[in-house]
């Protein structure tokens, strides 16, 4: 039975449009309903405007630390992207179910709670948790909410299992992330006239190659984490606007960068080294013409990277519920690293789907990965009864 369940709960995420633009209440809420109808009560931690909530569940012994189930419940747009089905319902083709969420990361969620009437049927020692939030694909924003919540509770989960797409692959480490926004403020003049200006395109231009040639020298010098396909810590300069026209020299410029760095480096010495070129080698140019020329830094997104020892409980046990063999870091972040640094609890993350099929078009999870997670969870729960 769970495993047509599973099926069906896919299909019933997949309707709910949680672009993390919008409210995710109405999924929430359905959670919330779908949970009761078993006897499961759900605690919910809203955002601040109350439009957007995550959901905390225990099914099992309400005294005991137990396993806890991570997952986020935000998608990423469609917006400019040539689907072929409406990504807003799963549509099954050849093995695979298509479907904004599919892979990342609804199917997990849904399959979870297929197996909730299991777990109550089961004897549970041990308590299975689960944590779902919002606003993870925009900085992993609205989780924290729920560690804040999480962090005055008199027993904490023993340790987390995030089911982010890995093919139902163990990881163990992942890289963290640290986004800024630079806003250049130069000064306007007309463009047969350049001395008379700062030309913050130029200026934003300069600090661009600082942070490339900074990357350079990561790359070739490190240091390095083996076991990543990036081994060691890159920058990034993603995006970028400045100027009104040609004639005229540009007054503003703002360009985003990102740090995604390995879990021994901490990525804020390298963002003080990219500002303090800024403020010391190019502020002192441009206030020579005009005072109000400078730089401003503001930071986008956070978060920490994941380590979790390849020797630990977690590591061992999820490993013997999955039949997919062998340790595995990834590049791409997870909210696992702020469950570890912010409440100690011991992660991995494991769930079906590949990340590869994320935030595209025509994303898909293929059928026998949900089969998959389906195995998993009847160990799970048999193995905490």
């Amino acid at each position: 039975m769970a495993d047509i369940a599973s099926i069906e709960l896919i299909e019933k995420l997949i309707q709910f449009d949680t672009t993390s633009y919008k409210s995710n209440l109405e999924l929430i809420e359905f959670v919330r309903d779908y949970l009761l109808s078993f006897g499961v009560e759900s605690q919910l931690v809203y955002n601040p405007e109350q439009s957007k909530a995550n959901l905390y569940a225990t099914i099992g012994p309400q005294d005991k630390p137990g396993v806890m189930l991570s997952g986020h419940t935000d998608v990423v747009p469609v917006t400019g992207q040539n689907w072929h089905t409406d990504p807003f319902t799963v549509v099954e083709k050849d093995g695979l179910l298509y479907g904004r969420g599919t892979a990342d990361m609804k199917s997990f969620i849904a399959i979870a709670l297929a197996f909730v009437p299991e777990m109550q049927r089961a004897n549970l020692t041990t308590p299975i948790h689960l944590a779902f939030s919002f606003d993870e694909e925009i900085g992993c924003v609205g989780v924290r909410h729920l560690l804040t919540m999480m962090e005055d509770m008199p027993l904490r989960p023993a340790m987390c299992i995030v089911g982010e797409p890995t093919s139902m692959q163990v990881v163990n480490a992942h890289k963290g992330k640290l986004a800024h926004r630079v806003t250049v403020n130069g000064l306007e003049a007309h463009s047969s006239l350049p001395h008379i200006g700062v030309n913050a395109v130029d200026y934003a231009a300069e600090l661009v190659v600082f942070i490339r040639r900074l990357a350079q020298d990561l790359a070739e010098q490190g240091p390095f984490e083996e076991g990543f396909e990036v081994t060691y810590t890159t920058l990034h300069t993603g995006k970028i606007a400045g100027g009104t026209a040609l004639n005229i020299v540009p007054k503003q410029c703002t360009f985003d960068f990102e740090i995604r760095n390995i879990p021994g480096q901490d990525p804020q010495p390298l963002f003080e080294r990219i500002q303090q070129f800024a403020i010391t080698e190019l502020e002192p140019q441009m206030k020579k013409l005009d005072a109000s020329c400078g730089f401003e830094f503001e930071q986008l997104s956070g978060y920490p990277g994941m380590f979790t020892p390849a020797d630990a409980e977690v590591v061992n046990f999820v490993q013997s519920l999955s039949d997919v063999q062998g340790l595995k870091k990834i590049t791409f972040g997870t909210e696992g690293g702020l469950f570890t640094q912010r409440l100690g609890i011991p992660t991995v993350v494991c769930g079906p789907g590949n990340i590869e099929q994320a935030h595209k078009p025509n994303e898909f999870i293929a059928v026998d990965q949900v089969a998959a997670m389906n195995a998993f969870m009847r160990r799970l729960i048999a193995a905490l009864s």
